[in-house]
């Protein structure tokens, strides 16, 4: 019970929805500022009204659960965590998402997940290309979370007003989908970019609420997800200077940051730096630094933070930001040398920008995985 109440507030935050299924009651909350108020003032937002009917609301959940219906043989493959608390949930692999994402694509549904291409994308091209011809239109795509949810969102454009209607689903104990949240939430703006990401800006916005969200709509080749996944996934654009700073083996101790190696140790590993007593031992941080950039231990002692006594570095934590820039390969060469020049784009849907930034990433793989950085060239867009 503690779950359901938990995954229910999780996805209402995640998509702002406000109201319930059950109430309705819940309004909105916008924060503003004033020179005469404390800028932690809340003042409140009349609910919404649906431009959809009750019939279709409930045509939505029903959709939705027959959705979940022809997913079920695949979710009860996943792993069920915590199974003897009240907190048990379940947790899907990478495959298990990929599959469940070609299941409802092959039944007719737009579906999308992380890392993956959205299927029958065309109907929200069209529902889009509709909608800035004035025309009343309305496309739901269905989303596969990791975590387990299963969640469909149905965009509308009615009369010049923009919603969305939410419905999100998990699995319970006993194997069976059903409905955790519902509800409308009303949109400021929506909008499909030149490179297919369809972004949507919530019309009101709470305190620690997401500004709204988006999925990439048009195709991005396998191989450039691969190439994304192995070198840039996980890299940040506003931590540290690697990716916004133009740089190679001669230049290279002006991106050294202490803070860096955390990602790259992700990276290495594929698991989260632990530390002990704020220190990363020299000889996994040296083993770590000189083999993924161009960069001697002298280098890296003089601009990391090593502390000769205790043999260590210092950790400094990333601090997360709200809606960070991302990188994507969209193309890549194989040069002569045995490198690889990645053309890779920042993007941040935030800004309604599929590409704020332009880089030229070579890489040069090895024998047994692993890999260097050799350079980067960035543009600014």
């Amino acid at each position: 019970m503690k779950r359901t109440l938990l995954m229910i507030i999780v996805c209402i935050c995640l998509t702002a929805c406000s109201t319930k299924k059950e109430t309705g009651e819940e309004s909105f909350t916008k924060i503003t500022e004033s020179h005469e108020t404390d800028s932690t003032e809340e003042s409140e937002i009349n609910e919404p009204v649906s431009i959809f009917s009750k019939e279709e609301e409930e045509s939505f959940c029903q959709e939705a659960m027959k959705a979940a219906d022809l997913c079920s043989d695949i979710y009860l493959e996943s792993e069920l965590i915590n199974l003897d608390s009240d907190y048990a949930y379940r947790i899907l692999t990478e495959d298990q998402c990929h599959r469940l994402v070609d299941r409802l694509g092959e039944e007719g549904f737009v579906s999308a997940a992380d890392d993956m291409n959205m299927e029958n994308y065309e109907q929200v091209n069209q529902f889009y290309s509709e909608y800035i011809s004035g025309k009343d239109s309305m496309v739901t795509i269905f989303k596969v979370y990791e975590s387990g949810i299963l969640s469909s969102q149905t965009f509308a454009c009615r009369n010049g007003s923009l919603q969305f209607y939410y419905v999100g689903m998990e699995w319970n104990r006993d194997g069976n989908p059903e409905i955790i949240g519902c509800g409308i939430n009303e949109l400021e703006s929506i909008l499909l970019t030149e490179k297919g990401y369809f972004i949507y800006r919530n019309a009101y916005v709470m305190e620690h609420a997401s500004f709204g969200g988006y999925f990439r709509v048009e195709p991005l080749s396998e191989m450039c997800r691969q190439l994304t996944k192995k070198y840039v996934k996980g890299l940040s654009y506003l931590n540290y200077n690697m990716l916004v700073t133009n740089w190679d083996e001669g230049n290279v101790t002006d991106i050294l940051m202490p803070c860096m190696f955390e990602d790259i140790y992700r990276i290495y590993t594929g698991e989260n730096l632990k530390v002990e007593d704020g220190r990363i031992p020299a000889g996994i941080y040296e083993q770590i630094m000189t083999t993924y950039f161009p960069v001697t231990t002298d280098e890296l002692r003089k601009c990391c933070g090593y502390n000769a006594d205790k043999d260590s570095y210092k950790y400094e934590r990333i601090r997360s930001k709200p809606y960070p820039v991302f990188g994507e390969v969209v193309d890549y060469r194989e040069n002569d040398d045995g490198t690889w020049t990645l053309i890779v784009d920042g993007v941040r849907p935030d800004f309604n920008e599929d590409c704020v930034y332009k880089n030229k990433l070579v890489v040069c793989p090895f024998e047994d995985g692993t890999f260097k950085y050799v350079s980067n060239n960035v543009e600014k867009k």
